[in-house]
């Protein structure tokens, strides 16, 4: 009974770890996959996934461990967290060893030069997106949380200081200046 609910916890979260992106878009699956199997009720869910997204980590592994506590303790914990992370694993392990095996090929270095602007290309979509979001309300562009963003630069490429300490510096000047 015990081999067959770490079994049953693994192949959730395995199913979990396959069919999702992370984050949020977990939580229908871990729901659906804890009440078919009566492990928990929806408002336990709901509690797991507030603690999950308060605590430290991705939030797939947090709930796969505070799930697998919850219905096995601590070997349940493991086996659900072996679930969810052996797509992951399994993906990387592969993709490394396809990379090791042809990285010098002449057909794996065109795709990597066709590769690298799409990602550059990506970053900047996402900096432009973001951009608009914390530095443009309503149309109107704030010259203050651009000013901020310039000392974090400044601090980070001159200064050379610890990302803590322009976090730090950032929030000080956000409340002074912007409030």
């Amino acid at each position: 009974m015990v081999l067959t609910t770490m079994l049953e916890l693994f192949v959730s979260f395995l199913k979990i770890g396959m069919t999702s992106f992370g984050g949020m878009s977990m939580v229908p699956l871990i729901n659906a996959e804890m009440l078919n199997h009566g492990w928990m009720t929806v408002r336990e869910v709901a509690d797991i996934v507030a603690i999950a997204e308060m605590t430290p980590g991705p939030l797939g592994l947090n709930c796969a461990t505070f799930a697998g506590m919850r219905v096995a303790g601590l070997p349940g914990a493991v086996c659900a967290n072996l679930g969810v992370l052996f797509p992951t694993y399994s993906i990387g392990w592969v993709a490394a060893v396809f990379f090791e095996r042809f990285k010098s090929s002449n057909i794996m270095q065109c795709l990597l030069y066709g590769i690298r602007p799409v990602c550059i290309g990506m970053v900047i979509s996402v900096v432009i997106d973001l951009s608009q979001s914390n530095y443009m309300l309503d149309g109107n562009l704030y010259i203050q949380p651009i000013l901020i963003g310039i000392v974090a630069l400044i601090l980070l490429m001159k200064g050379k200081q610890r990302i803590p300490v322009v976090i730090i510096v950032s929030a000080v000047l956000g409340i002074l200046i912007v409030r």
